[in-house]
Parts: structure tokens; sequence; C-alpha cells
């Protein structure tokens, strides 16, 4: 089962210093953020004649600022990511499918990027809702993210366009997939047993059964591109933290466990890809009841 949520410090002049320390990380993340999308625009210029120029300077424009969040978290609240599995290369173009327990998971992933120079080539599936959100949609929107509805079938043609532009421009990148579709809890663990169980399916205790649909598009819409699939496995400490929690340094360590499949490994149908995907949930599984005895993910 997933820990509980993290609680407050129980001491009222650390959760005021937290609360102080929070407000000033946000306000100064807030306004560069909006700095940055004024950067984005900008680059329109450059747009008409040559978008890999554009490209280049978004690209430089997420490195910064992502930058400037994971440095924050280590070197202002002492925040540590520990990363541990494979050693990856640097800069590869791969399919990053992670398990989803709260918004800190993807500042974790930004620490492992920043390691492997990939941090300005992220992409994320953003919900349509946020496409014109100030900061985050508006930044995605300039680094070719691709924005979903809840339902893959009504958004398939769309992502398909942009696989396709990706592709046969050669962008470089890490494309984030958090499969089974929405955080983990306990209610929704619980019907993720059932719906296993109507399906014939092994039941897992600490993850939920993934949504197939998506990365069997993505990994055959990417296969000429990409290299590797990554399969992430992120666990916490005490308990599970708000993104408010972790801009308000609560969060001493996050767990991060790290397996490299090279893209010829993989199966090339559709339902071969989906078996590929429920066995290594299944392993997931595993993975995290090792890591709630422990403390840690093995070595390799």
């Amino acid at each position: 089962m997933p820990l509980d949520p993290l609680k407050e410090p129980a001491s009222r002049s650390r959760r005021l210093t937290a609360a102080l320390r929070g407000t000033a990380m946000a306000t100064f993340g807030f306004v560069t953020l909006i700095a940055t999308n004024a950067l984005q625009v900008a680059s329109l210029i450059v747009l008409p004649f040559s978008r890999s120029a554009f490209r280049r300077i978004n690209r430089r424009c997420a490195d910064a600022w992502w930058g400037m969040c994971v440095e924050g978290a280590e070197k202002l609240n002492g925040t540590r990511i520990l990363i541990s599995g494979d050693d990856l290369p640097m800069r590869e173009d791969a399919l990053l499918v992670a398990n989803h327990q709260q918004m800190p998971d993807i500042p974790a992933i930004m620490k492992l990027a920043k390691t492997k120079d990939r941090l300005g080539d992220l992409k994320f599936f953003v919900k349509k809702q946020l496409k014109w959100a100030p900061g985050v949609g508006w930044g995605m929107q300039f680094l070719d993210c691709p924005f979903i509805d809840r339902e893959w079938s009504s958004d398939r043609k769309h992502i398909r366009r942009t696989f396709a532009r990706l592709v046969d421009n050669r962008v470089p990148m890490w494309l984030v997939s958090f499969v089974e579709g929405t955080r983990a809890t306990r209610t929704k663990l619980e019907a993720s047993r059932e719906f296993a169980r109507s399906r014939g399916l092994a039941e897992t205790r600490h993850v939920q059964v993934p949504r197939t649909k998506g990365f069997t598009a993505s990994a055959q819409g990417l296969r000429e591109h990409i290299t590797a699939v990554y399969d992430l496995t992120i666990g916490y400490e005490e308990g599970v933290p708000t993104l408010w929690q972790y801009v308000k340094g609560l969060v001493d360590r996050v767990h991060l466990h790290v397996r490299r499949f090279p893209i010829e490994t993989l199966p090339e149908t559709d339902e071969g890809l989906r078996e590929w995907l429920l066995e290594r949930f299944v392993e997931k599984d595993s993975l995290m009841e090792h890591y709630y005895q422990t403390g840690g993910f093995p070595d390799r």
C-alpha cells in the first residue's frame, strides 16, 4: 500500500519557517517562470527562419528554469534525490514510464534528467485544461509537449501528429509518461485490484494497473527515434509529500530506481507491448515491496 500523506512538522516554529521559505521560493519561481515565458514568446521571431534555432532557444529556457528548481531544492532545502539501478547513457533519446504518487515525482525525474544532460529536453503529457495557463501551460506549448484529454482515443490523431513532428525533426527528447493515469491512493489501488481481478490480471499492492493504450502508441510512434525505454520507480520516506511540502523543504530524500530497456528488445506488436508493460508493473510492485521493507531500492 502507498505511504500515508506526509505530516506537517509538530513544531509551530518549524511550520512557520517552512511556510516562509516556501512562499519566498514559490514567489521567485513564479516571477522567473513568467519571465521565461516572455523569452519563449520572443523566440517566435526566429521561428519563420529556423525551427531548429527556435527549439534550441526553448530548450535552453527549460534547462535554465528547471535547473534552477533542481538546484534550489538541493542547495536551499537540502533535498536529496537518491538514484539507483542502471547507469544511463548521456543524451539518449528515450521514453520514460514511472509510477505516480504525487507532484514531487516530477522534480525527482528532473534531477535524473539533469545528470544526463536531458533536462531541457524533457517532455510531458499535459492535460488540455492547462494549455493556456500562464507559466506551465504556455511553457509546455513551446516545448512540443503533447496535450491530452482524459480519453486516449480522442487525442490519438493529435498525438500522432506531435510524434511525427518530433521524429521527422529528430528532436532530442525524454518523453515522460505516468502510465497509471492518476496518482496512487489507497482507494484507487483497491479499485485497480478489482479491475485486475475482473480482467484476470496480476493484482498489485503498491502500483496501479497501467493504462496500456498510450504506452503502446508512444512506443510505436517513437520507435524510429528513441533508443530505449526507461522504467522509473519512485519511493518516499515517512510519507508522500505534496508539491507545497516539497517547496517548503519538508522532504529530505526521494528514492528513484532506474531500469533501461533498449528499444530493439521490446515487442513490435501492440499486444506484445501491452503485455510487456503489464509485466514491468508487476516487477515494479515487487520493487516497491522491497523498498518498504528495507528502506531502499536494490543497487541494480
